[in-house]
């Protein structure tokens, strides 16, 4: 077995209660890091919890709405306070992509600000709040997670452009001197199609299952989505000593689903 050499760093995976967020937290904790998630939702965080503890590893299930002032902050300051910082960010909390409307003139601009804030705004909060320990330890790993529709177009264009957002931050922050000197690296992965129960996709494959199978058909190369673990699979991988020279990296996650190079 590959040695990741993550065993005893202390990973904060964001929105990391279900979906990709908690397949990274189970696939971290098995790696043998100390775990702290957070998420609105107080009972799949508990759910969550009793998974990653099965990994006798040290978890942290704080309850957050990033939509909320000062939201970020309180989990950084629980998780300064309990861990002494974080050696691994993955900025997973998001969302938005189903949110408004066809006609987007009359979409509420709120719903813009909300896109852009559950996305690119936590990520920033959380981003900003990480680095200084990073900077300390002298190492530091730090994986957003966007969507196929931070690189091209084809999503609503609220996410799309909270996604590219996104992308943005990490390749800036890649390309300071200071901060990547210091040992910290800030690369995105971008998922296709992942299904995950208790979203819409799953609603689509129970309501129009033939309508559902005519789209993976048509639009997914492999003829299936993506599962979160496969995912997670890439981020463990970008956390790595093993990938010590991938910086400002955009590692799309989709089967082939994307058309951009």
């Amino acid at each position: 077995m590959v040695d990741y050499k993550l065993k005893g760093k202390n990973a904060l995976i964001t929105g990391g209660s279900h979906g990709i967020g908690l397949a990274s937290a189970l696939a971290l904790a098995k790696l043998g890091c100390n775990i702290v998630i957070c998420s609105r939702s107080d009972e799949r965080l508990r759910s969550a919890e009793v998974l990653i503890r099965a990994h006798n590893v040290n978890v942290l299930a704080l309850q957050a709405d990033v939509l909320e002032p000062g939201a970020c902050d309180q989990v950084m300051k629980h998780v300064e306070s309990f861990y002494g910082g974080c050696d691994l960010l993955i900025n997973n909390v998001g969302g938005g992509g189903r949110w408004g409307g066809d006609i987007v003139e009359k979409v509420e601009l709120s719903v813009w600000n909300e896109v852009y804030q559950k996305n690119a705004g936590a990520a920033i909060s959380f981003t900003m709040r990480a680095i200084p320990s990073m900077i300390s330890k002298g190492w530091g790993r730090v994986v957003t997670v966007t969507s196929m529709y931070g690189k091209e177009g084809g999503g609503r264009p609220w996410f799309n452009m909270a996604k590219a957002a996104e992308v943005s931050l990490m390749k800036s922050l890649s390309l300071t001197p200071y901060l990547v000197r210091s040992g910290i690296t800030f690369n995105t992965v971008a998922p296709g199609g992942i299904y995950i129960k208790g979203t819409g996709s799953e609603d689509e494959m129970r309501n129009n299952p033939e309508e559902f199978k005519q789209n993976l058909d048509k639009n997914f190369p492999m003829g299936r989505m993506g599962t979160p673990e496969e995912v997670a699979n890439v981020i463990c991988f970008l956390c790595s000593d093993l990938a010590s020279l991938i910086n400002g990296s955009q590692i799309t996650v989709d089967g082939g689903q994307t058309r951009a190079f």
